[in-house]
């Protein structure tokens, strides 16, 4: 696949002609006196500071020309609708697409008619052009209407196959350029889609992109499987199944399409996951009516024992940095969450709440750690400091499990079970807690791992 980002240089130099016809333009009309001489921010964290308004219409295209994606002027009006989703979709941004705004000509897209998009503080424009070889161009533009300047210029080169690739690509430096914080819109979650009846339930792997586009099924769901995660490289998904009703281990090679088994004949075994390098595999196994944290080398074998306390220990997840692994533990006689270091040893715990902490997974910033609670029969997704301060619940419904963290550690995604339906779907919730929503899967979906941001 060939996706490369165009150099600013030459972005400019693609846009040659339509720099020279920006000169017809007429001069922006005179704006009011700045009232905002900073740049336009937004805070992730704080409820208070949302609703940037901001136009996104149509990519405009110098010629109509065909592509297996559909036709470029038809396509430019897609792109800017993926745009305007991602950045709607983070609760942070009041936008209108490509439908509520005015056509923009080819030879705009450079020199904005400031005056025309009174009432929006941010515009984001972009143009799509076929290229001789097949591929395609796709131009982004973020430009400050008041301050009448341009804040963002970036340019792709997809196959007609990735057009949405480009899309999420110009949402991502709009959005980083806005918050300050990392892409993450660029980036594809692997889960467990569900279907059937509630005591035999139909569980296969598949993988989409964030938003549920691109969706397709990685098992044919023959053996229940569960628990999956991707690879820090993306290459490969490890995961847990029931062939021949027997729970092992298994890494699933995405360029090959096939699987491997890693962890055989072992008993009650959980949670693998990938260490940050990728050459390793944490995961629980109960030997001796104790049920421990292991690792094992990701090329296989022997496990190497990390815990040994009388209990249940489980869910293991590495630190960004790969020194410590946080662990759910009912050594004490409920479910916590404790931390160690990554041969072991200092084992301590962190949750001390009412009730029980499970699933812990630490965010790839290294500064939170995400978990479910469970209290009063519901279970409920938070985040504490690592040394167990600062604990803030960010859902509040009955079922809500599992979570897992974005590419930029600001979003966690997670399932939840309606009350008595057994059936599970995906959502997504950001760190204020006030930004829930529902991601779309054509069938139900558990246990989701999102993956590092797409090269």
């Amino acid at each position: 696949m060939k996706f490369a980002h165009l150099t600013i240089a030459a972005l400019l130099a693609s846009t040659a002609a339509t720099a020279a016809q920006a000169q017809e333009v007429p001069p922006p009309a005179q704006q009011p006196a700045q009232d905002q001489d900073t740049p336009l921010s937004v805070d992730v964290t704080n409820t208070a500071a949302k609703d940037l308004v901001i136009a996104i219409p149509a990519m405009p295209t110098s010629q109509s020309v065909d592509t297996p994606a559909g036709p470029t002027d038809q396509l430019g009006a897609k792109l800017a609708q993926v745009v305007e989703d991602d950045l709607r979709g983070t609760g942070l941004f009041k936008t209108t697409g490509p439908s509520a705004n005015r056509a923009v000509a080819y030879s705009e897209v450079t020199a904005p008619n400031y005056s025309s998009w009174n009432g929006n503080q941010a515009i984001i424009q972009g143009y799509v052009r076929a290229n001789g070889n097949g591929s395609l161009t796709v131009g982004c533009y973020l430009y400050d209407v008041l301050l009448q300047s341009e804040l963002v210029r970036q340019g792709f080169v997809v196959s007609p196959a990735d057009w949405r690739r480009a899309a999420h690509k110009c949402a991502d430096a709009v959005y980083s350029k806005l918050t300050g914080e990392g892409p993450y819109f660029d980036s594809q979650v692997v889960y467990v889609a569900e279907t059937g009846p509630k005591n035999k339930r139909r569980k296969q792997l598949a993988i989409m992109d964030q938003d549920g586009a691109n969706h397709r099924f990685l098992t044919n769901g023959q053996s229940i499987v569960l628990t999956p995660r991707m690879s820090p490289k993306q290459n490969a998904i490890v995961y847990m199944s029931y062939t021949n009703r027997k729970p092992a281990i298994y890494v699933y090679d995405m360029a090959a399409r096939s699987n491997r088994l890693l962890v055989s004949n072992v008993s009650l075994s959980f949670a693998p996951r990938f260490s940050p390098d990728g050459r390793t595999v944490l995961f629980s196994m109960a030997q001796g009516g104790n049920t421990d944290v292991y690792r094992v080398a990701t090329a296989g074998g022997d496990p190497q024992r990390l815990t040994s306390s009388p209990g249940i220990d489980t869910g293991g997840s590495y630190s960004p940095d790969g020194s410590k692994i946080v662990f759910e533990s009912d050594r004490s006689g409920t479910q916590q969450i404790y931390v160690m270091n990554a041969d072991g040893s200092n084992q301590h715990r962190i949750s001390f709440g009412g009730g029980r902490y499970a699933t812990p997974v630490w965010s790839p910033r290294g500064d939170l750690i995400a978990f479910t609670r469970t209290g009063g029969g519901a279970f409920r997704i938070g985040v504490m400091n690592p040394g167990g301060s600062g604990e803030k619940l960010l859902t509040n419904s009955w079922g809500d499990e599992a979570p897992s963290w974005s590419p930029n550690g600001r979003v966690l995604m997670f399932f939840r079970s309606a009350q008595g339906s057994g059936r599970p779907d995906l959502w997504s919730v950001d760190l204020t807690g006030t930004n829930a929503r529902r991601i779309p899967t054509p069938l139900d979906g558990s246990d989701p791992s999102w993956g590092p941001i797409r090269p």
